[in-house]
């Protein structure tokens, strides 16, 4: 955890194979509660959805090896060259995650501070270049200079809140707005073939296997049988939500759904920039999680897993920086979530746990993990390969910025539409899954 070492004060607490292990009572004072863990969970995966199997399939292989990070069991099971495959995965996956969320953040706020009365929209204090950096050095810097995880439990119940209300504000526009939006064609057809795209988007959404060894460590007395137990617990919530977004998102837009939902709605509508507001504080809060694993992988690699105070600052504020300064280049959403989805995510939810625990379990060959681990590898095998395919061949267009047809009824009908004026003036998208991160 980075502390020094103090004479133990309090009961003994148990490690991964279930030993009695003494700790500080300043160590033991920085330990989350399980409902802060709870938090910590959701916020890295709501808004994306489903955190499967393979989560606890990840700390069983921890237990069996005897190892406390990601990192650390994939060295035992396949040696170096697995750990650098992984260190590389892991570390760009959160890295690609930080620009993301500045992307979102600066596209999003910006169109809330344009609904201020008497504020130019060309006023560059309120543009996404500027948002981004203001965010960076008031917000996101300042929270993830903190050394342990546990401290953000609380940042997480935020952001978990936020999420509620902006839940609300989607359904009630799902009422209002929907019936006035024109259905595109085969709007309920189910699994097109560009289908595979958003498997890797929603792999990219659905992933906290990065940083699930932080927040196991973080709890009191961590055991395998008390993390699942947690992970049932995020499952059911981030399920609910997850459902939620998708299904009233796109019965309010159907084929018109934007790889950023907040994309569709008209910026005069007052309501839906309330959540904008909430969910560019959302992402904020959510980025330190990741700029966490992407400071551990670092600091793994080059420093044996330990930081001192000074390379803490320096590590954090380099990552921090190369981060902004990509995200100020680029304005597209939907490919970074592809290429992040299909080319990190998957193989760090599907391939990677499953082969850890095929190779370190002794259980036959019909124990049910062993079973739906051999059904998740070579899923993940072909959700990698097509998916990353498909996203160089088919891309998504950007439509980062531009209004939408129905938002302008004194030139369009909302009821009236033409199929082929509909077909030019929006694009076709696969799924509404970055409404979260």
């Amino acid at each position: 955890m980075g502390y020094q070492r103090q004479e133990p004060v309090i009961p003994p607490q148990r490690d991964l194979d279930g030993r009695e292990t003494l700790v500080s009572e300043h160590e033991y004072k920085e330990k989350t509660c399980q409902s802060a863990a709870l938090f910590n969970v959701v916020n890295s995966i709501i808004g994306s959805g489903i955190i499967d199997f393979s989560l606890v399939l990840l700390i069983k292989g921890g237990a069996l090896s005897g190892t406390d990070t990601y990192q650390s069991l994939v060295n035992k099971t396949f040696g170096f060259p697995g750990y650098l495959l992984l260190s590389v995965l892991q570390f760009l996956y959160p890295f690609i995650a930080m620009i993301s969320y500045n992307i979102i953040a600066g596209d999003t706020l910006s169109k809330v501070f344009q609904r201020i009365p008497g504020v130019d929209p060309e006023n560059v204090f309120i543009g996404r270049h500027f948002i981004i950096g203001l965010s960076t050095v008031t917000f996101t810097l300042p929270l993830s200079l903190y050394r342990n995880i546990a401290k953000l439990g609380k940042v997480s119940l935020i952001s978990t809140g936020l999420t509620t209300l902006i839940l609300g504000i989607v359904m009630a526009r799902a009422i209002s707005l929907g019936p006035h939006i024109p259905k595109t064609e085969d709007a309920w057809v189910f699994a097109k073939p560009n289908a595979i795209q958003a498997v890797g988007v929603m792999s990219f959404a659905f992933i906290c296997h990065h940083n699930s060894f932080l927040v196991y460590s973080s709890l009191e007395e961590p055991t395998v049988a008390k993390w699942s137990r947690l992970i049932h617990m995020s499952i059911v919530i981030s399920v609910f939500i997850c459902i939620f977004f998708a299904t009233c998102g796109y019965l309010t837009f159907t084929g018109f759904t934007q790889g950023d939902l907040f994309e569709n709605y008209c910026r005069n509508d007052d309501l839906v920039t309330f959540g904008r507001f909430c969910y560019g504080v959302t992402v904020i809060l959510t980025y330190p999680m990741e700029c966490f694993v992407t400071r551990e992988v670092i600091a793994n690699v080059f420093f044996g897993g330990n930081l001192s105070s000074v390379f803490h600052i320096v590590v954090t504020v380099m990552v921090i920086t190369v981060a902004t300064l990509v995200s100020l280049l680029i304005d597209c959403l939907g490919i970074v979530l592809e290429l992040n989805g299909v080319l990190c995510a998957t193989p760090l939810i599907f391939i990677i746990p499953s082969a850890c625990y095929l190779k370190l379990s002794e259980e036959p060959r019909t124990h049910s993990d062993k079973i739906m681990s051999c059904v998740m590898l070579p899923i993940g095998a072909v959700v990698m390969v097509f998916g990353f395919v498909m996203a160089i061949t088919n891309p998504q267009d950007c439509t980062h910025g531009q209004e939408m047809f129905y938002c302008f009824p004194d030139n369009f009908s909302l009821t009236n539409t033409s199929e082929s004026h509909v077909q030019q003036t929006t694009q076709l998208s696969t799924l509404n899954i970055s409404i979260f991160q």
